[in-house]
């Protein structure tokens, strides 16, 4: 195993200080390669610096830093990690992303379903890395008069952000459940419609975008958390979950099936209200179905350990340089 201090240089669209998803991956991953005992430097763009390596957060909105790297250190190695727009949305119809795919010396996806959506040379350079997640160090009660759910995300119509809304307002008078939505509005018609519908809505609340621990206080008391998303990479979130032992429901879409698997009972299909309104009365009110949730959760729980993560990329930078 090569143990070589590497001069690392990451780069993500993500600017600092945001709460982003691919900031939030950053920076995970830059702690645990410092913990490998590298030196990690996060950038927005490719800067000339002594590097040795370079690993590029979303094939298209990062192709101007990949394309400059290989081109002025075509034999060092170079690394793409695929976003859910890439793997989704982007490859099939952005040259930039195709020729940031090409230029890579290794690619990386945040959970082994996305494979599929790559060509097979695509998938022979490539691996899955599972987000990870630290185990809280204790679990913060969940409200006994109430089932808080939540759902956490920013307000942007790819989330389908206010689909768990929609399903809260036709749940039965007798319900106990109440919606917590927390994410930054990314649109002034996002802000408006969270606010209306809190008017409406009486087991809604939307709380905005919140301090990083504020949000895993929120999830780790609640008792479900719901994944809306019309496409997904891998969302932290559901990582969170996971290591927090809090249940969810998801969408069924690519990201979430390679982190739950295929036969999860909790999926709903894309956008269909009415299902996640079953789902939610069922998980409120069933408890065998509920601890089908939890333990169908728990039985993946090791692949978002912090120690398998740093494992894989230590395997994959041994394998690079």
């Amino acid at each position: 195993m090569n143990k070589r201090r590497l001069r690392i240089q990451m780069v993500t669209p993500a600017p600092a200080r945001s709460l982003h998803g691919n900031r939030v991956t950053a920076l995970r991953w830059a702690k645990l390669l410092r913990k490998l005992g590298h030196r990690v430097k996060i950038t927005t763009e490719y800067e000339e610096t002594a590097t040795d390596l370079l690993i590029a957060l979303h094939a298209r909105r990062s192709a101007e830093a990949v394309a400059e790297f290989a081109c002025q250190n075509p034999e060092k190695p170079l690394i793409v990690a695929l976003t859910g727009t890439d793997l989704y949305h982007d490859l099939p119809q952005s040259q930039l992303a195709q020729n940031s795919l090409h230029l890579a010396t290794r690619l990386v996806v945040l959970q082994p379903d996305g494979l599929r959506f790559l060509t097979t040379r695509q998938r022979n350079k490539a691996c899955a890395i599972i987000q990870s997640a630290s185990k809280p160090g204790r679990r913060i009660p969940p409200l006994k008069r109430v089932m808080e759910v939540a759902v956490v995300a920013h307000l942007r119509a790819v989330k389908d952000p206010f689909r768990v809304a929609l399903a809260s307002r036709q749940l039965p008078a007798s319900s106990q459940i109440r919606v917590v939505q927390i994410g930054k509005a990314l649109s002034p018609g996002m802000e408006e419609r969270a606010k209306k519908e809190m008017l409406r809505n009486s087991r809604y609340r939307w709380l905005g975008q919140l301090p990083r621990w504020k949000t895993l206080q929120r999830l780790r008391r609640s008792r479900l958390v719901v994944v809306s998303s019309r496409l997904e990479g891998a969302p932290n979130v559901a990582s969170e979950a996971l290591a927090a032992d809090v249940p969810m429901l998801s969408s069924h879409i690519s990201g979430m099936i390679g982190l739950l698997g295929e036969g999860y009972p909790g999926y709903f299909p894309v956008a269909d209200t009415d299902r996640l309104r079953q789902l939610l009365v069922q998980a409120e009110q069933d408890q065998g179905f509920y601890r089908q949730l939890l333990e169908s959760c728990r039985r993946v729980q090791h692949l978002v350990t912090p120690h398998r993560e740093q494992r894989l990329w230590k395997e994959l930078l041994a394998e690079v340089t």
